[in-house]
């Protein structure tokens, strides 16, 4: 997916005539929101490292995939930090080196917000099923989107807007994958979150620390939904004020 803060920094603002204020104030505004997202996800994730928790990422992921009849998804250990995801694909749990070994709170609430995933698949969620679908699409066109926002942004200036429409259109297509993931994120989250609660491994504190480390990993999508719709609202502004 492409964010507001990377994308616009290829482009001059100088190239975008009277956008320049807009243009400085979007990339301001975005980049900040961008910071404070990941700080506070990478401050709250190292406070509940520090609280500990009965089992490891890996125990917590197994029991919740065997307590949901997910007898069918591996539990697997991939290298890197923050690098956890489900593949549907294969049907895995791949949790980073950390939260699969680790007891505290911080690695419960990933591996429980993974299988949260795991559960959405085998239940066919509507909203994975609809992102799902969205993905070959974007991953087509996000990989051509800078470069023809840039041949759009210099066509500007013939008056040619039709390769900008495109690009724009490209852009769309991220934007709206990155809105139908935030129901997706926020359905795992809470999956997770109501089996921590249901499994009465921890007590209520350790189950807020949980939810807050969650809420915390949210709040990168949110930022980059916003980010994306800014954006998208940003060229075709562009475009707009070229046509009339």
């Amino acid at each position: 997916m492409i964010f507001i803060p990377q994308l616009l920094a290829q482009f001059s603002p100088h190239m975008m005539g009277s956008g320049n204020m807009g243009y400085y104030v979007l990339l301001g505004i975005s980049s900040l929101a961008s910071w404070f997202a990941g700080h506070m996800l990478k401050k709250r994730f190292a406070e509940h490292s520090q609280t500990p928790y009965p089992l490891t990422g890996a125990e917590v992921a197994e029991k919740m995939l065997q307590e949901n009849g997910l007898n069918d998804v591996k539990v697997l250990s991939t290298p890197g930090r923050l690098t956890d995801h489900y593949n549907p694909r294969d049907k895995t749990v791949n949790l980073s080196e950390a939260v699969y070994q680790m007891s505290n709170v911080a690695a419960a609430a990933v591996a429980a917000h993974e299988c949260g995933h795991a559960v959405q698949h085998a239940k066919s969620y509507h909203m994975l099923k609809a992102r799902s679908a969205i993905v070959p699409v974007v991953s087509l066109t996000s990989k051509f989107t800078p470069m023809v926002l840039m041949a759009g942004v210099l066509m500007l200036a013939t008056g040619n807007t039709i390769v900008l429409t495109i690009g724009v259109i490209f852009m769309a297509f991220s934007t709206l994958f990155a809105f139908v993931t935030l129901p997706v994120e926020f359905d795992a989250s809470n999956r997770a979150m109501a089996w921590i609660r249901g499994s009465g491994l921890a007590g209520q504190m350790d189950n807020d620390r949980a939810k807050n480390a969650l809420f915390w990993a949210a709040m990168t999508y949110v930022v980059g939904a916003l980010a994306a719709l800014g954006q998208l609202v940003y060229y075709v502004s562009i475009i707009l004020n070229r046509r009339n």
